[in-house]
């Protein structure tokens, strides 16, 4: 997922390490930090996979900086890990948002939608963090005030979720239906 954050962030545009530190750890800091040691070794596989330039330019004080951008492959690897997310990062809630943070860059409607049902369609599935003989405790049964907390608070998250998903979904498919149709009589792509 760092390495899906650091090309979502330089798809915005060209930015130096600490830039893109600061926008990493905004993202998702609060619940998983990035370190030096695991950031600028991501930054060197991706500049070595040819997906992430790096340039130095002069500092404001002293010191030169290094700035980084997104290569033509680097756009491409991002658009793909988009449009074919790995299935634990739809079924992961921190991943799941920094896949969210990002979907917004695939252009085309329908794309967007296909990624979106598959969360959608892991929601459906009854789950929970406690279960008795193979099947998920209902909050309602859970005896333990701060498990059914967890419940309670899991259900409310998740029903608010479905709510979001249905509405965006809807206005997808209604973007998508509105594109014009492509060379092979499908939609357009952006892409």
């Amino acid at each position: 997922m760092l390495e899906l954050t650091i090309l979502g962030f330089l798809h915005e545009r060209p930015l130096h390490g600490y830039e893109l530190k600061e926008r990493i750890q905004g993202l998702s800091g609060h619940v998983r930090p990035v370190s030096d040691g695991a950031l600028y070794p991501a930054i060197s596989r991706l500049v070595k996979a040819g997906l992430v330039d790096s340039r130095t330019e002069p500092g404001a004080g002293a010191a030169p900086r290094r700035v980084l951008s997104l290569t033509a492959e680097g756009r491409a690897e991002l658009l793909g890990r988009l449009r074919a997310p790995k299935e634990v990062e739809i079924t992961d809630g921190q991943r799941w948002f920094t896949l969210l943070a990002f979907l917004g860059l695939l252009p085309d409607p329908a794309a967007q939608a296909a990624v979106l049902r598959r969360r959608q369609a892991f929601l459906q599935a009854p789950a929970s963090f406690f279960y008795e003989d193979g099947a998920p405790v209902r909050a309602e049964r859970e005896p333990d005030p701060f498990r059914r907390g967890m419940l309670r608070i899991a259900r409310a998250t998740g029903t608010e979720e479905k709510a979001w998903l249905a509405e965006t979904l809807a206005e997808l498919d209604r973007a998508a239906a509105s594109r014009p149709a492509g060379p092979s009589g499908g939609p357009a792509s952006g892409s």
